[in-house]
């Protein structure tokens, strides 16, 4: 019997940085509603410049702090009766009818970090604080690369479904139809384990001539992961993907593309406009696939075994499908 929920395994949140607005879109004194993690919240630009975010809904009487909230100095003012919490902290400090503010009168605060023209949330299901760092790109800023152009979409699946592309060559062919892709990929992990780079290589022809070009994805956690093109003298291609949980089974995937100057007309629209579109390919497997939390996986699929045991690390949740496939072996069922 083929009933969705008979096949399909929830995957719970995992932990880490993940990209939830672009910095252009909040300016000093800005406040919105925030939801991702299956969770409500406010984020708001403080007059000092600081991107904070909050749990949504005050202690008092429950208002939501992103629905007519008013951004004071540091704070973040309640729209019912006008209690002021520190973006910060939380807590709040000051009441403007009372001198003395309650013990219990705070909200939870987030761990930000604004980088690489977007703002970040650390996530922990055991809300413990971040134990490492975004990355910063250099080529964001740089004079010698065009203005980036973004690029976003929901795509109602898990998180690290999108990120599982990375270690799957095979469906470059059948999904992409491109068969360079399918080349035998080289697969590192970082000594700390929090990064893991994968490179493939193949022969391009531009109207700069023919050139040998690595593909380079470099990816940060289940979460950000940079796409770079090296190999013609003094050129680059860079694609900067941020995706973040909105629920379980819902994702906001956005992108940063951009070039260098002497690329950007050549190759670069071409390279944007191939990446935007070959998502789109993907959506369809995405949007009607189950997450299997035994899979049957083939000796070919060592890549993907291997992808599916580093992410353990980003999981509080035991009952994580990450968590099955520890003591299987390729060509029997595993999760």
């Amino acid at each position: 019997m083929a009933r969705r929920e008979d096949h399909h395994h929830d995957r719970p949140v995992p932990n880490g940085w993940f990209g939830v607005a672009w910095s252009k879109d909040l300016i000093p004194g800005q406040v919105l509603p925030l939801h991702v993690f299956g969770e409500d919240m406010v984020l708001f630009r403080t007059r000092s410049g600081a991107a904070r975010v909050l749990d949504a809904f005050c202690p008092h009487l429950g208002a939501h702090l992103g629905e007519g909230g008013r951004v004071m100095g540091d704070t973040i003012r309640c729209p019912f009766h006008g209690w002021q919490y520190d973006g910060e902290t939380g807590r709040c400090v000051s009441i403007p009818y009372c001198d003395r503010v309650p013990e219990r009168a705070e909200v939870r605060p987030w761990a930000v970090d604004e980088k690489n023209g977007m703002i970040f949330l650390w996530h922990h299901a055991e809300q413990k604080p971040p134990d490492w760092e975004i990355p910063q790109l250099s080529e964001i800023g740089d004079p010698e690369w065009a203005e980036p152009r973004t690029f976003e979409m929901e795509i109602p699946v898990h998180v690290q479904e999108l990120h599982e592309n990375n270690n799957d060559p095979v469906h470059f062919t059948f999904v992409h139809r491109n068969v360079n892709l399918t080349t035998k990929a080289d697969i590192t992990y970082a000594p700390d384990g929090r990064e893991y780079r994968v490179v493939t290589e193949h022969d391009s022809e531009t109207p700069m001539g023919t050139f040998r070009i690595r593909l380079i994805r470099d990816s940060y956690g289940i979460g950000q992961t940079t796409l770079r093109t090296v190999g013609i003298p003094n050129a680059g291609l860079l694609m900067f993907s941020s995706t973040v949980p909105v629920e379980r089974d819902r994702t906001h995937m956005r992108w940063l593309l951009t070039a260098t100057n002497n690329m950007i007309d050549v190759a670069g629209e071409e390279f944007m406009t191939g990446l935007t579109e070959g998502v789109k390919q993907d959506l369809r497997i995405w949007t009607n696939k189950v997450n299997r939390a035994k899979p049957v996986f083939c000796e070919a699929d060592h890549d993907l075994v291997e992808f599916r045991r580093w992410t353990r690390q980003f999981y509080s949740d035991s009952d994580s499908d990450s968590e099955s496939d520890r003591d299987s072996d390729c060509g029997n069922e595993r999760g």
